[in-house]
């Protein structure tokens, strides 16, 4: 599948360059050598990309979803970052309703969008005709506008290594601004534990009905924040709920690791839905694909009916909500 083609080429760039600063100084590779390895790297990602339009993936109307990348800002921005998602309509209901959400919570701010994904920008802008901020951009944009007040607010699930990338980014602009203030990612404190989980419980009430086995698939980090699965894990088992488990695409807990837990219990069917604030490349091919490697092969091999719920956090209100409270407790 095209990301985890485009992640072993970024591992790949990032391990030849550390090898190269491992050995003597003879050892070391040139800088034009490692700008070269990088632009490969690129350049096959961006053929990766090019494979999904050759097998005309039908995501939605692009036309429908708000961009945000208007000028006239004012002097108040809060300036929701995300990831990104190339799925039109996922887009939309996901970070476009949180965005949306935000915007109801907090009227005297210009709610403004920067994805941190260059692949998705260019994807989204090759295919649609429609430009969306990277986070450069976006800041420059609100230097540009005289903005004094900036508040961004990430949609970003963990304090991963994608998350510290962005609070760097956004400190080399903390100059241009009288105040910049950074919102927290959904999942930080207990409380924002339990609240998710209550939201999940909610949002699958009608699929607990002691036959089928609730999995959610996340996404899965190297870093230690990976550690949020577990701890969702845990918390809904210790709350009662012993047929909601949680795995991960690229990490663990891993795929085998769920499904033996499914198999321990006594279930005839399995609800798959992402741990993930958009329902896009990984929730509709990694778990709902057809391939013989994706969860719901894994799941319906297995013995299982599987029912596949794409949907991304971001639809949830719940979830929207708690965001709104993450920018309030920034601003206040």
């Amino acid at each position: 599948m095209k990301k985890r083609i485009v992640a072993m080429l970024t591992v790949a760039v990032l391990g030849m360059t550390m090898m190269t600063g491992c050995g003597e100084k003879k050892e070391e590779a040139s800088t034009e050598q490692l700008e070269t390895q990088e632009e490969t790297a690129e350049a096959e990602a961006e053929e990766a990309v090019e494979e999904e339009d050759e097998e005309d993936y039908t995501t939605g109307d692009a036309s429908l979803d708000n961009i945000r990348n208007q000028d006239e800002i004012g002097e108040k921005e809060l300036l929701v970052v995300s990831f990104g998602t190339s799925f039109n309509d996922s887009r939309r209901l996901t970070i476009g309703a949180i965005e949306n959400a935000l915007e109801v919570a907090y009227p005297e701010y210009s709610v403004r969008r920067a994805f941190t994904s260059d692949i998705i920008i260019n994807h989204v802008n090759k295919r649609d005709g429609i430009l969306i901020d990277d986070v450069d951009t976006a800041l420059q944009r609100a230097v540009d506008n005289g903005v004094k007040e900036l508040v961004v607010q990430p949609t970003h699930l963990m304090n991963g290594l994608e998350y510290a990338d962005l609070e760097k980014t956004i400190s080399q602009y903390a100059d241009a601004f009288d105040s910049v203030k950074f919102g927290a990612p959904l999942l930080t404190s207990d409380e924002d534990f339990k609240g998710v989980e209550q939201a999940l419980v909610d949002w699958t009430k009608d699929y607990d009905d002691g036959k089928t086995a609730i999995v959610f698939m996340g996404h899965g980090t190297e870093a230690d924040s990976n550690g949020v699965y577990a701890k969702m894990q845990e918390l809904f088992t210790a709350d009662g709920y012993a047929n909601y488990y949680v795995g991960t695409v690229e990490a663990t807990p891993s795929l085998d690791d769920v499904l033996a837990l499914v198999q321990a219990g006594d279930y005839e069917r399995v609800v798959l839905e992402p741990m993930m604030v958009v329902a896009g490349d990984h929730a509709n091919n990694d778990m709902a694909g057809d391939d013989e490697d994706s969860w719901k092969s894994a799941f319906t091999a297995a013995g299982y009916e599987v029912e596949c719920l794409l949907r991304g956090l971001g639809e949830n209100e719940t979830i929207q909500q708690m965001y709104v409270s993450h920018v309030k407790a920034v601003i206040e």
